[in-house]
């Protein structure tokens, strides 16, 4: 689709040569509109403000001077202007067609389209207000559905981010848990290399055969009968000694 955005324009004008100070401005203003000189004329709508500040002509050609310099807030300003201080059907019809414009260039589609709606409400017959609203419904639909790529995008994008954390954090974990069985065998291998250490200090204890612990069982047992033998005979000596009186 040809994008074909117009604008309307008003040239007021003057019939009389002694012409009050705004109307000479406002004339000087229409002849460098149409020299395509929009700043020139920008300047003279603005010196026929000074002298008039409700000057509905000069706000309506001042907006369509800031408009064709690209600067859309500032016309967007002067239309509303004028469209608070005009009752004719005709040229609120082609202020709101302009207002449109400003809001369609800066991607405002629901503020512009609710400004043509507002044209085709003075001007019904209206065709570019009518191509232009057609066209910037369709501009409002691809924008939602844009940003609603762009949300989905987003939402997928912070999932991706929470998941890639969320694995960075496992992985810190495993990492953690690894060190932590490091460490415990670390910590055990000192311990055991303590405790053999521990065991080579103390004295080995000695090994005997079987028979050599039978041998010494029965040495000590012979040795034991003897005492008990001659500990017998010490009591019985005992026993039989007589006991001499000394007078």
């Amino acid at each position: 689709m040809i994008k074909k955005i117009s604008i309307l324009f008003f040239l007021f004008q003057v019939t009389y040569s002694f012409a009050q100070k705004e109307k000479q401005e406002l004339r000087e203003g229409n002849k460098h509109y149409n020299e395509g000189k929009y700043a020139e004329a920008e300047k003279k709508y603005t010196e026929a403000l000074k002298e008039k500040n409700n000057y509905y002509k000069s706000n309506f050609n001042l907006g369509n001077a800031y408009y064709k310099q690209g600067k859309y807030n500032d016309a967007t300003g002067q239309y509303d202007t004028y469209i608070k201080n005009t009752n004719n059907k005709d040229t609120l019809a082609k202020a709101f067609h302009n207002l449109g414009n400003t809001y369609l260039k800066t991607k405002k589609y629901e503020e512009a389209i609710k400004a043509y709606k507002n044209a085709l409400k003075f001007n019904p017959k209206d065709e570019d207000t009518r191509y232009n609203l057609a066209y910037t419904l369709k501009k409002l639909q691809q924008q939602q559905q844009q940003d609603k790529k762009n949300k989905d995008k987003k939402d997928d994008k912070k999932k991706d981010d929470k998941q890639k954390q969320d694995k960075k954090e496992d992985k810190k974990k495993d990492d953690k848990q690894k060190q932590d069985k490091k460490e415990d065998k670390k910590k055990d291998e000192q311990q055991n290399k303590k405790e053999d250490k521990d065991q080579k200090g103390q004295p080995q204890q000695p090994q005997m055969s079987k028979e050599e612990a039978q041998r010494m069982l029965d040495a000590l047992k012979n040795n034991e009968q003897k005492l008990q033998l001659k500990k017998k005979n010490k009591e019985g000596e005992a026993k039989s000694k007589i006991i001499d009186k000394d007078w």
